[in-house]
């Protein structure tokens, strides 16, 4: 991930907006549109008929043992899955990261994405940490080229503004939140040893304390990985990202930062499989 003066751990900045909630929801609908009106009786049975359809695709769908079938490993550019779809993640890890993904489109989509989960976490702050995951994702080239400027761009004056210490911690009583969450890959190119893979994802960043000046929000972006085999596994030969897409903010009263501090911690992440 990129940084720069203006920005936070994920790129994004400037100052949040403010969002006005009107009374009623006539004018404030973001979609513009009018309420619905009641649906009278008839309307409310074929409702129910078609829960019932859906309930019952669903079921028959979902009687397999979770397995998929050869040649199902891939997704082409220009699809529209809807649906997760793969095989189980990957059991191997490597300094805390999954490893030993599959050298087809699948297990190229499956690096992408947990490689986005580990470049937007928390040990990214701290040098020693950051150093460990850019060894372990990047190439050898790429990581030594990599490691000197993210030293500099992660600065003591960088760090400050987001509420840590020079060595990336947090302020005693506080917890510092970065994470990325996948939402979807896609396959931009492939070609057997090297592939392009975009990551949608959303991501938390902010410091959550009584103290904070610097709150936990949200942000949402797209994360392109160039990506080479090598070395009996997919490392990144340079990534890239841009805002978006990002759908329309909801009307969820924000947790306090206890609340955020304590989910945190309760709550882990993933390994990810297409």
């Amino acid at each position: 991930m990129s940084y720069d003066d203006e920005t936070d751990g994920f790129g994004s900045g400037g100052a949040g907006q403010t969002r006005t909630r009107l009374p009623g929801g006539g004018t404030g609908d973001v979609y513009g549109g009018a309420r619905r009106p009641a649906r009278n009786s008839r309307s409310l049975v074929m409702v129910a008929g078609v829960v019932v359809l859906l309930v019952s695709a669903i079921a028959f769908a979902n009687r397999g043992d979770g397995t998929v079938s050869p040649g199902t490993t891939g997704t082409a550019k220009g699809t529209t899955p809807t649906a997760a779809t793969g095989i189980r993640p990957v059991a191997g890890k490597h300094a805390g990261i999954p490893a030993g993904y599959t050298k087809d489109q699948q297990g190229a989509q499956s690096a992408a994405a947990n490689y986005a989960v580990a470049l937007g976490s928390v040990g990214m702050f701290q040098r020693d940490s950051r150093h460990t995951i850019v060894d372990r994702i990047y190439t050898t080239e790429a990581a030594a080229k990599l490691k000197g400027p993210q030293d500099s761009a992660y600065s003591a004056a960088f760090l400050e503004r987001l509420g840590l210490d020079p060595e990336g911690n947090a302020p005693v009583g506080s917890t510092f939140v970065s994470r990325t969450i996948p939402v979807g890959t896609q396959v931009e190119a492939f070609s057997g040893d090297t592939a392009r893979i975009s990551v949608w994802y959303t991501g938390l960043i902010g410091m959550s304390g009584e103290a904070s000046t610097d709150p936990v929000r949200t942000t949402w972006k797209t994360w392109t990985f160039d990506l080479r085999w090598t070395g009996n596994d997919w490392k990144v030969v340079q990534d890239s990202e841009k805002d978006g897409p990002a759908p329309v903010p909801g009307d969820i009263t924000a947790s306090t930062s206890d609340e955020i501090s304590q989910a945190v911690q309760e709550f882990g992440g993933f390994t990810y499989a297409r």
